[in-house]
């Protein structure tokens, strides 16, 4: 597959990574916003949240409990942390691989965008 995160997932690229387990793999975004900003990406290939099927429910929870667990890791859960997930191209998705972004270290502003 030509999927940049499959391919980081495979070890096929190298990528600084922060975690991995069975169903997700998390390592430092190679264009930070912020002081903390590291990507949760599941293993299986989903191109956007649009693509996720009704078994999906579990892994997208443990994308979730991932970040929460290396926020807590990363010292940035008691002063605040942001988490996104971007949906195609209008909302700034530029890798098509479904991935949540972890983002704090710093006053995140609302509106994001």
């Amino acid at each position: 597959m030509n999927c940049l995160f499959c391919q980081i997932a495979q070890g096929a690229i190298p990528a600084y990574i922060i975690y991995q387990d069975d169903v997700v793999i998390a390592f430092n975004d190679i264009k930070p916003h912020a002081p903390q900003h590291l990507l949760i990406v599941p293993k299986k290939h989903i191109s956007t949240l649009n693509d996720l099927e009704t078994e999906d429910t579990l892994l997208v929870g443990h994308m979730v409990q991932t970040a929460s667990r290396l926020a807590k890791e990363n010292n940035i859960a008691e002063d605040g942390y942001r988490l996104v997930i971007n949906c195609n191209a209008g909302a700034g998705q530029t890798v098509f691989h479904l991935h949540l972004h972890l983002l704090g270290g710093r006053q995140l502003a609302w509106p994001p965008g």
